[in-house]
């Protein structure tokens, strides 16, 4: 780069860039910013960016933890006016310009917030206890276990009404990611668990998707035929009712008592 001092690194009295957050948004600012006269500092609490969107496929046993992720000083170590640094940001004091980390503190010249979103429970996060989201690797590997755990409980049951239990699924939220991980979980069901089990019948498995904005939020068409091909179930349902993520999924004419539920909210 255009100034920079011979061992390559920027000359500190370049203005000094931080970006919060190492995902899709601040990972493309950071390299957007390769050639520019400028010093960059990355501030991510973990040291590797998450392909956020093949979280299902780790959930579902597709793909591992390595196919998804990638180490952030690796994506741009041939960036010479970028550091990554690992930190957590708790606060920015915007008078002195400065980013507060657990750690320490960061000035900066300009700031670039990126630091993703979170599930939305509607206003009830104890949801999170019956109905886990899916935003990061540890609630994938979560997510994985309570998946194969179920048809494995299931063979154990000999009640009908508890294996129908075990044996459906629940997914809040209808967009790509929910659309996405019914598909899979009825891929499962209908493939890769089909012949796995003597005392139950996986493909008897049921895959609701619940979509509170109802058929058209899937943008594509009503109601993906991908996922209901598959055994998946599409219901209407309210962000407002809290059954959503407990044992009857729907205040409705068909309830859907479910053993594992997520939110792909």
């Amino acid at each position: 780069m255009k100034g920079e001092k011979e061992h390559g690194q920027p000359p500190a009295q370049l203005p000094h860039v931080v970006i919060g957050g190492g995902g899709f948004g601040g990972l493309n600012v950071a390299r957007s910013l390769r050639r520019a006269p400028v010093r960059v500092t990355l501030i991510d609490r973990r040291n590797f960016h998450l392909f956020q969107p093949l979280l299902y496929q780790l959930a579902t046993g597709g793909l591992s933890p390595a196919n998804i992720a990638a180490p952030l000083r690796a994506i741009l170590k041939r960036q010479q006016n970028t550091r990554v640094l690992l930190g957590q940001v708790v606060d920015v004091d915007v008078p002195r310009r400065a980013v507060q980390l657990t750690d320490g503190v960061v000035g900066y010249d300009m700031l670039v917030v990126a630091t993703g979103v979170t599930h939305n429970y509607f206003g009830h996060p104890h949801w999170a206890r019956w109905a886990p989201g899916l935003k990061t690797v540890e609630d994938a590997t979560e997510m994985r276990a309570r998946i194969f755990l179920a048809f494995k409980a299931a063979e154990r049951e000999t009640d009908p009404a508890r294996i129908r239990s075990w044996l459906t699924f629940v997914v809040v939220g209808a967009w790509p990611t929910g659309v996405e991980l019914a598909g899979a979980l009825g891929e499962i069901a209908h493939d890769t668990l089909r012949r796995d089990f003597k005392g139950i019948d996986p493909t008897q498995a049921r895959i609701v998707l619940v979509e509170a904005a109802g058929p058209t939020a899937s943008r594509c068409r009503p109601w993906p035929r991908w996922p209901c091909s598959r055994g998946a179930t599409p219901r209407a349902g309210s962000p407002s009712r809290p059954a959503a993520a407990r044992q009857e999924p729907l205040r409705s004419s068909a309830s859907s008592p479910s053993a594992t539920r997520t939110t792909a909210a």
